[in-house]
């Protein structure tokens, strides 16, 4: 009897390692796999923003968020580079606003989960990232003063901000600013990526599910297998979110054009300390500042010259272009740069992780099929039916 028990339980385990397609996980790779999930992470309210998840500040951010007069010419708004319909990206290489910006324009899903914000890191809290891009000439060139005119001069923005913060807009302009960038950053912590044909796998997995892992497509179990195993990809690209939310250098050339370079997370910690919005000012609305310990402690080396923000991955099947720079066109060019790595164009700190994969093509096309699997079903992004509040 305990020997057909014994021999049952081997048989579920290698139900689980090895189904119907043929790939096996090891032990070690199973870990790496369930680490990916479970999706959507539970969320929180960031305690420096004291209007986080509320819905009164969620719809006056998304007004805003939408509404082109927060420009120069009254043409741009956040959404322009930021679009529903292409997963919250604009498909150029690089950002155009009033004028063409030096870096791609990434996602902004599942936000809320971050650590640091923009390609460099210059910021450390999502409601000082969304008052960057209004202020900058090249994006959307407006300005503080202008920002708090349109907040007090229009019923509809007036009268959402006294439901959102519960007082009357007040008189002073940075104020006025800071908490409409709160409201944005109040909307874009709601906007969250819908689960995937891989998350079904991983929970498959966790179960011991062998008929549920057996839907999943044979070529993206072994691109998934080439993933956290031989390829080390899950090393940045780790957990729920598909990456660990640090910098890297991945032997992208650091040029914008010629004579111009772009230092990125080396000059993203010098902006990061010089901020009046970081987390260690005084519109952190968490007087114990719990969440400041990294911008306190980081300090720029050698190394962070020409490092950029790892990416997370969902969706990343409809996002490109891609990199920093939007220099690779395609997913499967992208899946060739880390095949063809060349090491010389990569800093000696990064060089111990960053080999060359040398892929054979069968293995390219396993990869890609699997990060096509992070996609969620195109279910694009509605518009609410805002109700006004009532303001006497």
């Amino acid at each position: 009897m305990k020997r057909a028990i014994f021999v049952a339980g081997f048989v579920a385990l290698a139900a689980t390692a090895a189904f119907a397609q043929g790939v096996a996980f090891d032990a070690a790779e199973r870990v790496r796999i369930l680490a990916h999930g479970p999706w959507p992470l539970a969320w929180s309210p960031d305690p420096s923003n004291r209007v986080s998840g509320r819905p009164e500040a969620i719809a006056l951010g998304e007004r805003l968020f939408f509404d082109t007069r927060l420009s120069g010419n009254g043409l741009v708004s956040c959404a322009g580079c930021h679009r529903p319909k292409q997963h919250w990206t604009d498909g150029h290489a690089r950002a155009i606003g009033h004028a063409e910006a030096d870096r791609n324009t990434p996602s902004i899903a599942n936000l809320r989960h971050s650590r640091w914000f923009g390609w460099d890191g210059a910021h450390d809290n999502l409601w000082s990232q969304s008052l960057r891009p209004l202020v900058d000439p090249r994006e959307m060139n407006f300005s503080v003063a202008a920002l708090a005119k349109v907040v007090r001069s229009e019923p509809a923005f007036n009268c959402r901000y006294r439901a959102a913060f519960g007082r009357a807009v007040p008189a002073n302009d940075e104020q006025v600013a800071v908490d409409a960038a709160k409201a944005m950053a109040a909307f874009q912590e709601s906007i969250v990526s819908g689960r995937t044909p891989f998350d079904d796998f991983r929970d498959a997995l966790a179960r011991s599910d062998a008929t549920a892992m057996a839907r999943y497509p044979a070529a993206a179990q072994r691109g998934l297998k080439l993933f956290v195993g031989r390829g080390q990809c899950s090393v940045c690209h780790s957990g729920a979110l598909f990456t660990n939310g640090e910098f890297a250098e991945i032997g992208i050339g650091h040029f914008v054009r010629p004579g111009v370079v772009d230092p990125g997370r080396h000059e993203g910690i010098r902006k990061l300390k010089a901020n009046p919005y970081n987390l260690l000012g005084r519109w952190n609305d968490d007087p114990a500042r719990r969440t400041a310990t990294g911008t306190r402690h980081v300090a720029a080396e050698h190394r962070n010259f020409g490092e950029f923000k790892v990416p997370g991955l969902r969706n990343v099947a409809e996002t490109a272009p891609y990199m920093h720079d939007g220099s690779v066109a395609t997913l499967r060019d992208a899946v060739r740069h880390y095949s063809e790595l060349d090491p010389d164009r990569v800093h000696a700190d990064g060089g111990t992780l960053l080999k060359p994969l040398k892929l054979a093509e069968g293995e390219i096309d396993d990869l890609v099929a699997f990060l096509r699997t992070l996609t969620e079903p195109a279910v694009p992004f509605a518009r609410r039916e805002l109700t006004e509040p009532r303001c006497d």
